[in-house]
């Protein structure tokens, strides 16, 4: 079967909507080398969290709805 790429797209957005919503807050590590003196290392880890807005979430969930019946409307 081939899908119209508004298909596919509307469902990879629809997905990404949904995970928006099931893990709005998520958390992401950086280490950097702050000294080196021969074998020794020293390294500090950052933790920075982000917050996915509900506003957003929605409205790519949306999109994808909307790309996905544009996909199948121009299909027929």
């Amino acid at each position: 079967m081939n899908q119209s790429p508004l298909v596919v797209v509307g469902a990879i957005l629809v997905v990404l909507g949904l995970i928006g919503f099931a893990i709005p807050i998520f958390t992401t590590q950086e280490t950097t080398e702050l000294a080196r003196v021969g074998e020794l290392k020293l390294q500090a880890t950052e933790s920075t969290s982000h917050i996915i807005p509900p506003l957003l979430s929605g409205g790519v969930l949306v999109l994808g709805i909307v790309l996905i019946g544009a996909g199948l409307y121009r299909k027929k």
